[in-house]
């Protein structure tokens, strides 16, 4: 099959969805305006346009349906209903699967209602629509009813590159709590400093030398990176709470292989699937997530992890001292996570589901013809 992709060049999704497709035997071009940042296969073929921003996606529309006349794809996959959605309108591909990953449909479309007319617009204009999500689904639905079938074709990992993961060690002198996001609102660090504060307050009277033994350990860069630290020291957990940063994406592994507990307590449903979830899973850690947009989606509570209210501090801590205080559990999710990802996300996995997608995408482009 001859592939199109419409996407940013610079996101490791794009990168992930073209390597794997072209791995699986296709011929695979992405077309973008965002310059590259983590290396595709030699087989994939990139087209970059010298455009940037906003009215970029609407500048290279002649271009790319110039471009696409001269590949002629099977299938042109456009991806975010925002910015290439309109690309991809505009150049008029056919058959089209548009693939709404997050911001697109949860956050743009609500700026004003001319954003939401341009969502709406290029999400009629498609063949198909494919979304990383059942919750983001229905968020693309209420934005455009009479779209009935959505196809989830979620994100995968490479299971591989988590082997560096080993099982947990369930007599540790350290129990590390973690997590590997960006330090901003959305994702609710305030939320996990404040629970990690209550689980040492509990732990140190009913079981001190545990207390001890915890430490927060936060990974990612952002604008709220000072705030989150100054909230550490307002409650003391200056030496308990360790901010490495942000890493590149390759390291992701070895930061996911250093905890003992992944947490993610999102307060927004714009984290619309959950991809750092899959990835803790497939290190075979352990996962505490909020009731927040896609998490519960990738989680399976009470075998995976455990899933809690988002912004509920109390109710965090109280499922991090259950995890903290029996090892054998951590041990057991944290291998269910791996079995369950290998089995439902693992790359291969979803790019079959993805050239099913595609099939269905093709036929009902012909029927409407």
């Amino acid at each position: 099959m001859k592939i199109a992709l419409i996407s940013p060049a610079s996101s490791i999704h794009t990168v992930r969805w073209a390597n794997g497709l072209a791995e699986a035997g296709h011929e695979v071009h992405v077309i973008s305006q965002h310059p590259l940042y983590d290396p595709f296969l030699e087989e994939v073929k990139v087209h970059y346009f010298p455009f940037r921003g906003i009215l970029g996606y609407f500048l290279m529309a002649p271009g790319v349906k110039k471009l696409l006349k001269k590949i002629q794809p099977d299938i042109v996959n456009a991806h975010y209903a925002s910015g290439y959605g309109t690309t991809a309108r505009l150049a008029k591909p056919y058959p089209y699967l548009l693939s709404v990953w997050g911001d697109d449909v949860y956050g743009f479309p609500f700026k004003s209602p001319l954003h939401k007319w341009l969502v709406k617009k290029n999400l009629k204009a498609a063949d198909g629509i494919a979304s990383t999500s059942h919750c983001m689904a229905e968020q693309t639905r209420s934005l455009v009813p009479e779209l009935s079938n959505i196809s989830i074709t979620p994100f995968g990992v490479e299971m591989q590159d988590f082997a560096i993961a080993r099982p947990l060690e369930v007599n540790k002198k350290k129990i590390v709590i973690g997590t590997v996001k960006g330090m901003s609102a959305q994702y609710g660090i305030d939320t996990l400093i404040q629970s990690f504060d209550l689980l040492l307050k509990n732990l140190s009277i009913t079981h001190s030398e545990i207390a001890s033994q915890l430490e927060l350990r936060l990974v990612g860069g952002g604008n709220k990176i000072e705030e989150y630290k100054e909230l550490s020291k307002k409650l003391g957990l200056t030496e308990k709470v360790q901010f490495v940063g942000k890493v590149p994406y390759s390291e992701v592994p070895i930061e996911l292989a250093k905890l003992d507990i992944y947490v993610a307590l999102s307060r927004w449903d714009s984290e619309s699937f959950g991809v750092a979830i899959i990835e803790a899973g497939a290190a075979r850690r352990p996962v505490l997530v909020s009731d927040a947009g896609g998490l519960p989606e990738v989680t399976l509570d009470g075998r995976t992890g455990i899933v809690v209210p988002r912004e509920n501090p109390e109710e965090a801590a109280r499922a991090l001292e259950k995890l903290v205080l029996d090892p054998g559990l951590r041990l057991k999710m944290g291998e269910a996570g791996r079995e369950h990802v290998a089995n439902t996300y693992s790359w291969g996995v979803c790019i079959q589901k993805m050239e099913k997608v595609y099939a269905q995408t093709i036929d009902q482009a012909l029927t409407k013809k």
